[in-house]
């Protein structure tokens, strides 16, 4: 999909959005609001493939078993087990949750 020009009216919505969120008149909900529906897929926080390894070093590092692992997610056993081997690759909100993970630690999720 190719990228939208962004617009002039568009550059200083952002801008004047930017400034106010700077400023405390406007609060992070609502400049995220502006900044996505503008900026579209360019806003949003990328998320990062993980191996089957890296998802069991997660797991491991929060000293979890599987079963449990697989309640803080919201999944199956055997879909944690199958992500773990590589059978499987994490998607959706899967996939968002392990980065959380990944990058702020079990606790962000408990």
């Amino acid at each position: 999909m190719a990228l939208k020009k962004t617009s002039p009216l568009t550059k200083n919505i952002l801008a004047t959005a930017r400034d106010m969120h700077a400023g405390g008149i406007m609060d992070k909900r609502g400049y995220d609001k502006i900044t996505k529906r503008h900026l579209g897929d360019a806003a949003r926080s990328a998320t990062q493939p993980l191996t089957g390894e890296e998802i069991k070093a997660l797991r491991e590092k929060a000293k979890l078993s599987q079963a449990v692992f697989a309640d803080c997610l919201n999944v199956t056993v055997g879909y944690v087990s199958q992500l773990e081997r590589g059978a499987k690759r994490p998607s959706g909100p899967t996939l968002v949750l392990l980065n959380v993970i990944h990058r702020k630690g079990i606790e962000a999720i408990l």
